[in-house]
């Protein structure tokens, strides 16, 4: 048995995902001096609005600490309110303030754009190809994978 970094699909996955997210982030921590788990934060509650740090972290595959360190800076800046459950004092529901939406909103499309120029380096094929890839992979890993994802692998 002959185990090669360069061939072993956790390996690659890996590498691919971090740097894909180091051009990323790129992006938000030059317009706004955020940290990767302060955007998935930030991006995660621009997306669904109100969440608990379990489901942000379920959401954006985040540990815990991360998830709240996160969100104690996103505090900090006022992007974020907290408020305790009315039933469970121990869940913290999660919202973006206005100025954290006005932050989300101003990032969004520079990622969008983002992604864009990164998808236009392959072809048609190759983007079906990949998309249709990877929700092969998740969904084999049972990793819930959204119906309009699974509908442009298709």
């Amino acid at each position: 048995m002959d185990l090669r970094l360069e061939t072993f699909l956790p390996y690659r996955l890996n590498r691919a995902a971090a740097v894909s997210s180091k051009h990323f982030s790129r992006i938000y921590q030059a317009e706004f001096g955020l940290t990767v788990p302060e955007w998935r934060v930030l991006a995660t509650l621009g997306q669904i609005g109100t969440a608990s740090a379990t489901e942000i972290g379920q959401h954006s595959a985040m540990h815990k600490t991360k998830v709240s360190r996160a969100v104690t800076a996103l505090q900090q800046r006022r992007w974020v309110t907290r408020e305790t459950d009315g039933m469970d004092r121990r869940i913290e529901h999660l919202t973006l303030t206005a100025a954290g939406q006005s932050a989300f909103r101003r990032l969004a499309p520079k990622m969008l754009a983002h992604e864009d120029a990164l998808m236009d380096r392959l072809s048609a094929r190759e983007r079906a190809d990949l998309l249709r890839g990877l929700a092969v992979l998740e969904k084999a890993l049972g990793i819930p994978v959204a119906e309009t994802l699974e509908e442009e692998a298709s």
